[in-house]
């Protein structure tokens, strides 16, 4: 069960092309990079900076993440964030968070998951219920989602099933997970959201 709906089908849109490549590109970069930890790991969050940016402003820490030149124009770097606190969700992490202007983009990773069509109805209303009900279900699917928004309002996400792990069956496209995408895009977007409690929000995790 999951508040992102994602169809574990190929849905038509993963078939189209990326209004900003810099943004896929980096949306698949983190998936790879995750997908090597293997499953059941928590969120993540992660800001995307502007790679030129981050070589001419923190020349240490592009330093520390092996990246020694500006890279293609317009590239991100994803900078991982600090865990969320144990027992919060991702979602309600980022009802609280409000980027600074030297982020170009933001990404998230979350796995959950995932009903067939047609068993909405058969869900219980208890929250504990539901989970349990969705971990039984003999047609359930574990599917890990990333999600990346920029400013520009590009978006672009990648789907891998834990069914079909390998990079080769992972699912692409622009609005694959769109409960997600508009709680990212609101991070960028929305003035009136209290500040993100990491004051560098180039800082990356040990």
């Amino acid at each position: 069960m999951t508040d992102f709906p994602a169809d574990p089908a190929l849905p038509q849109d993963a078939q189209v092309l990326p209004e900003d490549p810099a943004l896929a590109t980096a949306v698949l970069e983190i998936e790879a990079h995750v997908a090597q930890g293997g499953w059941d790991q928590p969120a993540r969050l992660y800001a995307l900076v502007d790679t030129a940016a981050l070589v001419a402003q923190e020349p240490a820490l592009a330093a520390a993440m092996s990246i020694d030149g500006p890279g293609e124009d317009g590239s991100f770097t994803p900078v991982e964030q600090d865990a969320l606190p144990v027992g919060q969700a991702l979602e309600e992490a980022l009802h609280t968070i409000a980027w600074p202007d030297s982020v170009a983009g933001c990404a998230a990773v979350i796995e959950r998951l995932v009903l067939p069509p047609g068993t909405d109805d058969d869900i219980p209303d208890d929250p504990t219920s539901a989970e349990l009900f969705a971990r039984e279900h003999p047609d359930r699917q574990e599917v890990r989602m990333v999600a990346g928004v920029t400013r520009a309002g590009a978006s672009y996400c990648a789907l891998r099933l834990r069914a079909h792990d390998d990079e080769q069956s992972v699912v692409n496209g622009t609005e694959l997970v769109p409960g997600l995408l508009q709680l990212l895009h609101a991070t960028l977007t929305d003035p009136n959201d209290p500040p993100h409690d990491t004051s560098d929000p180039t800082h990356e995790n040990s």
